[in-house]
């Protein structure tokens, strides 16, 4: 099965210079916890998450209105391409613990994101391979830092 036939191809995404005020309030009213961050032309350059905006923002008392998403967004941003097997994609969130992959064309343009819930609730994704993925994606490294 192909990336392209299980993704969400309905996604919203923020620009860097975009406040993180107003991202979070774009993620609250999509029930989303992460956001894509792409250029101008849609490419992706990073990520907000949650996770970002309470540890990023929030515990280092920095200003949402004032805070932009490109100072608090994770940059290392896995990628895949639409046209690639879905198991290649859950074994990049697997290695990676990464729960969401913005899915770019061949011009590197985002044109949808994979979520582990995406896999969940697609029938055609074998639940043995889901269920490891989980698994190895919620697995705690112990790696914590503080960046305020």
């Amino acid at each position: 099965m192909k990336i392209n036939e299980c993704m969400c191809k309905d996604v919203c995404f923020v620009k860097p210079d975009c406040n993180v005020y107003d991202a979070a309030r774009i993620m609250n009213e999509n029930h989303i916890g992460c956001i894509p961050v792409c250029d101008d032309e849609k490419t992706v350059v990073g990520v907000l998450t949650d996770r970002d905006i309470v540890l990023r923002t929030v515990a280092c008392n920095k200003n949402a209105k004032e805070t932009t998403v490109s100072e608090v967004m994770t940059t290392n941003v896995y990628t895949c391409k639409c046209e690639q097997n879905i198991e290649e994609a859950q074994e990049l969130m697997s290695k990676n613990q990464i729960r969401r992959i913005p899915i770019i064309d061949s011009n590197s343009k985002m044109v949808g994101i994979l979520t582990t819930g995406d896999l969940i609730n697609n029938n055609n994704v074998k639940n043995q391979n889901v269920a490891e993925t989980m698994q190895n994606i919620c697995e705690s490294k112990g790696n914590t830092k503080n960046c305020c």
